[in-house]
């Protein structure tokens, strides 16, 4: 059982998960910085409080922090941008560049080993190597 968890534990994809967490972790960090230490006071400015955060209201004895919401809703807004435009847009275009099989549309068809989508007038498919008749009329 022991032996079955180090494997488990050294894969590759669990580790690569702890980097990500570890990662993301201190990215957090660096966003908390930037909203609490530049973008918070410059939106506190026209009020009289340095932060959003001290901002709250009273109904019937609770106290609603609605200043902390928005300190967190910036925060959300800032990480969500910087990871679509610094991690899954150029890695989109990357694989879009990078890609290996034909656009599928009317001038392919699926290979009947690989199911790859191959070029109609294909004698032998790219991704598996079988040899695929061109089809009758084709």
């Amino acid at each position: 059982m022991l032996k079955e968890f180090k494997a488990f534990i050294l894969r590759g994809n669990v580790l690569d998960l702890a980097v990500a967490v570890v990662i993301g972790a201190a990215f957090k960090e660096v966003i908390d910085a930037v909203v609490k230490g530049l973008v918070t006071p410059v939106l506190a400015i026209p009020g009289d409080t340095p932060s959003l955060a001290g901002l709250t209201f009273d109904v019937g004895g609770a106290e609603f922090l609605y200043g902390n919401v928005i300190d967190v809703l910036i925060n959300f807004v800032l990480i969500a941008g910087a990871v679509f435009f610094l991690i899954v847009r150029p890695a989109t275009r990357m694989m879009d560049r990078r890609k290996t099989e034909p656009e599928v549309g009317a001038t392919t068809r699926d290979c009947p080993y690989c199911l790859s989508s191959i070029p109609i007038a294909a004698t032998r498919c790219a991704f598996c190597t079988a040899d695929v008749s061109a089809p009758a009329g084709g």
